[in-house]
């Protein structure tokens, strides 16, 4: 890994840290505390540097409720956005144990899935995933302009001599 990859990285895993840490509105103390690290230790840590240590991507993960593997995963796509995506619905998490039962399940046999199988299965699987999301906020969409509509508006409709506003 030259130089220049490993400060992206280091920048990448930097920033994914961050920004799980303020999503859960926690300071840099707290976590150290949590994690078992002085507070300087925890800010080199945070801040990147030395090498990529799994055993604090997975502790920090644990404090923070967040997906260690999505952390991971940000590191391989250049992404610290989505580790936070990922972090309430453990994403990766779940990717990596449906991955490991498929280990167990096929075993050797996997060698034998050609490549274009399995693009094309996770192409149509990701595209399903963002169907579903589109249609749940569509839906969600919907049910609230349909309710919004029944609400009273405040400024709607009395006139001076209506309730409230009685003269003597």
């Amino acid at each position: 890994m030259d130089p220049a990859e490993r400060q992206s990285q280091s920048e990448t895993l930097s920033s994914a840290l961050r920004l799980i840490r303020a999503h859960r509105r926690m300071k840099s103390a707290e976590v150290a505390e949590a994690m078992g690290m002085a507070l300087r230790s925890y800010e080199h840590f945070e801040a990147g540097g030395g090498r990529i240590n799994l055993e604090r991507i997975h502790r920090f993960a644990e404090v923070t409720d967040s997906d260690p593997y999505a952390i991971l995963a940000a590191l391989a796509l250049g992404s610290p956005q989505f580790a936070l995506r990922s972090a309430d619905n453990k994403l990766m998490t779940i990717l990596t144990v449906a991955l490991q039962e498929f280990d167990e399940t096929l075993g050797d046999v996997i060698h034998e899935l050609d490549a274009r199988t399995l693009i094309n299965a996770f192409t149509r699987t990701m595209k399903d995933l963002a169907l579903q999301a589109v249609r749940r906020d569509s839906a969600a969409q919907d049910w609230l302009e349909t309710r919004v509509a029944r609400l009273v508006s405040p400024a709607g409709g009395e006139d001076e001599g209506g309730p409230g506003n009685s003269r003597p």
